[in-house]
């Protein structure tokens, strides 16, 4: 299911929460929201304009980078993918 940039966590829907989050984060990407090589917005902020829990947001998280287009730096934070950069930074 694709979903939207200003799309909202709907709880009861079939597809999971944390698929939904990793739909709106993707979305997001693509409108710009948040540039190559920028951090997005923390977990526990992500939790909080969502609704989620910081578990929830981690596994939406998990899945981004799974699919490259988000990289964790530790105690950093998690930043965007530079388009065609694979694998992620090692900073």
């Amino acid at each position: 299911m694709d979903h939207g940039p200003d799309d909202a966590i709907e709880h009861d829907a079939p597809e999971p929460p944390f698929q939904q989050l990793a739909g709106i984060i993707r979305a997001r990407i693509r409108r710009g929201d948040w540039k190559p090589r920028r951090p997005i917005s923390s977990e526990s902020r992500l939790g909080e304009e969502y609704g989620l829990s910081r578990p929830t947001v981690r596994r939406a998280i998990a899945v981004l980078v799974a699919e490259d287009l988000l990289f964790v730096v530790p105690q950093r934070g998690t930043y965007v993918q530079e388009p065609g950069d694979q694998a992620g930074s090692n900073e």
